[in-house]
């Protein structure tokens, strides 16, 4: 750890500065440490700050209160990662609200090629248990070096840490509460066991007791650190259903396992694939498929010609539609109407006929992208 890590740390412990007024302080003055130095009038100017939380940052306790978790951090072998850093969860970092520093145990790659967050019901029945482990061992045959993000809680997110164990899948919990404990108790050994093959994250300090509001809160890194958030089962409220909106916000792939429409535990599965927050799946191969993932091992495909049937200045727009795809990844239909600055109305039709010749893929949240 370094002097700068004392300061990262009391960053988030300013009463007052939350994690997206913590970015704007530090785009505003460059460094954790710069904001601590910096005179209390000129803090008091900046907007946003105030007198008040100007007075909070100059409280010599916040240094005092990071120099205690400075020291548990480095007595127990915590790896902190600032926003600013390299190793920092890319995924996560292009979220408006990524917290501003993430503390982890753990030895794999919180960047890893292919992040799946995978979450549901703490009440699951036999069908999403059955679900669970057909999903991830599926998915383990494909893809041996695919992370897989869940929230240790009990239901669906144990069980999804257990079954990616069990097919040699490295997986990560994102915690409510800080390092200094587990919880549920019950589930310390699986977390042992996931220190050794895949890790534990949060953004709560040491101390930090597992409120119900820190459950809500912690939904936001599930969501942001993967590319997409798999829902196995959800009743019609739960937290499962606030992960999907959160990955759904902020524009990462969503899907959800159907169920009988009297089952209780598949209601928020079933709604929000009707509301088409979520793409519809069945299997590991219907998530392969949608999300236009290559097998590993398998050859890359050659770049997608142009059908000959496209002529003149039609050929042009669909020659100007896979160029921005190809650079872009993905696009929502808005934003290419206004890269293209075209109609939406024509636009979906020059969309359509790519489609209908194996060029583009819509996927669920009307994104698109090449096949």
């Amino acid at each position: 750890m370094t002097n700068q890590s004392l300061y990262q740390i009391g960053l988030t412990m300013i009463n007052g500065v939350g994690d997206i007024m913590g970015r704007q302080l530090l785009q505003t003055l460059g460094s954790a440490e710069a904001i601590f130095a910096e005179k209390r009038s000129t803090l008091e100017r900046i907007p946003g700050i105030g007198s008040v939380i100007a007075a909070n940052i100059k409280n010599p306790d916040v240094l005092r209160c990071a120099e205690k978790e400075l020291a548990f951090i480095e007595k127990n072998g915590i790896t902190c990662y600032f926003i600013t850093e390299t190793g920092y969860p890319k995924r996560l970092r292009e979220c408006a609200d990524a917290p501003v520093l993430l503390y982890y145990r753990g030895n794999t790659d919180l960047n890893a090629l292919r992040i799946v967050s995978l979450v549901g019901t703490r009440s699951a029945t036999d069908y999403g248990k059955s679900l669970t482990e057909k999903l991830i061992s599926e998915l383990a045959a494909l893809f041996p070096g695919l992370l897989i993000i869940s929230g240790l809680a009990y239901g669906i997110d144990i069980l999804a840490h257990r079954a990616a164990l069990k097919h040699q899948l490295p997986t990560v919990a994102v915690l409510a509460h800080g390092l200094d404990r587990i919880y549920p108790f019950v589930h310390t050994g699986t977390a042992t066991d996931m220190l050794t093959h895949g890790g534990l994250l949060t953004d709560f300090p040491s101390h930090t007791t597992p409120d119900k509001m820190n459950f809500v809160k912690r939904n936001r890194i599930v969501a942001g650190l993967s590319d997409a958030t798999i829902i196995i089962e959800s009743a019609e409220k739960g937290g499962s259903l606030i992960t999907a909106d959160l990955a759904f916000s902020y524009g990462r792939d969503v899907y959800a396992f159907p169920g009988k429409v009297t089952d209780t535990c598949s209601q928020g599965c079933n709604r929000i694939i009707r509301q088409n927050k979520a793409g519809l799946i069945t299997s590991a191969a219907d998530f392969v498929s949608a999300i236009c993932w290559d097998v590993e091992g398998k050859p890359q495909p050659s770049p997608p010609q142009m059908p000959s049937l496209f002529a003149g200045k039609e050929k042009d727009e669909h020659l100007r539609i896979i160029t921005m795809l190809r650079e872009k990844n993905e696009l929502h239909i808005n934003q290419l109407a206004i890269e293209m600055d075209m109609p939406v109305y024509r636009l979906s039709t020059l969309l359509f006929e790519l489609e209908m010749n194996n060029v583009v893929k819509a996927i669920p949240g009307s994104m698109y992208k090449l096949l």
